[in-house]
């Protein structure tokens, strides 16, 4: 009996020890993901004006080139943890378009693909269906226009839609619909282009 009482003293513990940990992951995940706000430190965003802030320093190892073909389909599918709030992974590409730029490449050269699916997908509504849905405007759209001023293609998987049973009209109007994002995933890649998963 008292191995017994001893085993389910030990089980629980587990159990109580493996939450607070899942907890203070999820933490300190979020902590690290905001930039510090060290003022000595020099943001910029030269390509994306207000989103995916950037330290550039030009000595650093591998370097992005425009003698390289500059290829990327980023693969996007979490959300945002408020409607209210820029989706973080499309935050992400503006920083990686903005790394590259500050390193010279121009932007005209970059060969950029997001493919969106998953959470990410009602970031791509339009802003009348997206307040009608959520109740406040989408705060993704700028942000949209944006990547899109720097050629940036933003694409969303028409199999996302049918799972959220989003009508293809709600989407916004510079978004492109694709067959899957797996498929343009896979497609990009057989034509060199690098995976990035945001």
């Amino acid at each position: 009996m008292r191995s017994v009482v001893i085993s389910a003293v030990v089980a629980v513990a587990g159990g109580v020890c493996g939450a607070l940990l899942s907890q203070n992951e999820t933490l300190f995940a979020a902590k690290v993901s905001a930039p510090p706000s060290d003022p000595t430190i020099n943001w910029t965003t030269p390509a994306i004006a207000g989103y995916g802030k950037v330290h550039y320093d030009a000595s650093s190892a591998f370097q992005p080139s425009s003698a390289l073909s500059n290829k990327v389909v980023f693969k996007v599918s979490r959300g945002a943890e408020e409607r209210s709030q820029v989706n973080p992974a499309l935050e992400h590409v503006a920083q990686v378009v903005n790394t590259y730029v500050a390193a010279g490449v121009p932007a005209k050269q970059l060969k950029f693909v997001v493919a969106v699916n998953g959470e990410a997908t009602p970031a791509m509504l339009e802003n009348t269906r997206f307040r009608q849905l959520f109740g406040v405007d989408n705060p993704n759209l700028a942000l949209i226009s944006a990547l899109e001023q720097q050629g940036v293609k933003v694409t969303v998987c028409d199999q996302a839609l049918a799972w959220h049973h989003y009508e293809p009209q709600w989407i916004a109007d510079s978004v492109i619909h694709t067959p899957s994002a797996l498929t343009t995933m896979t497609t990009l890649q057989n034509q060199g282009y690098a995976l990035l998963s945001m």
